[in-house]
């Protein structure tokens, strides 16, 4: 079995078919929680989005709510330059999110997605963080790999406030960790803030 191979021959190679199959041939099946990034961008030509996010239509109502808020509310949510915050302005006046999108693990431009190279992934490899990785979003809740997304701005410790609930942390309650099976280990690297 995988844990019988001893410490000289742990598979740490893609080559390696437990790597893909989650388990199936003796391997540790997981989830891989991981955050977002706050650099974000379109890209419907690389690859098509598979499916559309689980908590959608709760990431429909924070987009709501947003568009509730003046210019200078939003400024003041995001905590961001004049720049940045016009660019986000405008995203969440005229987004549409079932249109125009892209799928999540190529929309966000963070470090960790910049090293884990998902525009040279193979058939295999996307199947696997399909499988298992799963990105924890303020405004999209949880995300798989190839969930259609468009480009937003909600981080969860901004402040965003609505009926019956005072931040996104009470938003979300324990919808996110209810999505998860508990009988699967979790490898958790999102950051402190969506611990």
């Amino acid at each position: 079995t995988y844990l019988e191979k001893g410490p000289e021959n742990f598979p740490l190679c893609r080559n390696d078919p437990v790597w893909y199959t989650g388990g199936q041939e003796g391997g540790i099946s997981m989830r891989i929680l991981i955050s977002p990034a706050k650099r974000m961008e379109t890209d419907t030509d690389s690859l098509p989005w598979r499916d559309l996010p689980a908590f959608l239509p709760e990431a429909e109502r924070l987009l709501a709510r947003l568009r509730e808020l003046t210019d200078g509310e939003l400024r003041e949510l995001w905590r961001c330059n004049a720049v940045i915050a016009a660019q986000n302005v405008s995203r969440v006046r005229a987004v549409e999110v079932r249109r125009g999108l892209t799928p999540a693990l190529l929309a966000y431009r963070g470090i960790q997605y910049q090293y884990m190279a998902p525009g040279v992934f193979s058939d295999r490899e996307w199947d696997y963080v399909q499988a298992h990785l799963r990105i924890l979003s303020g405004f999209y809740g949880l995300l798989r790999p190839l969930d259609g997304v468009v480009p937003y701005r909600l981080e969860m410790q901004a402040r965003l406030t609505g009926p019956g609930w005072k931040d996104l942390y009470g938003f979300w309650g324990g919808s996110l960790a209810a999505a998860l099976d508990p009988s699967e280990p979790l490898l958790d690297l999102a950051s402190a803030e969506y611990a």
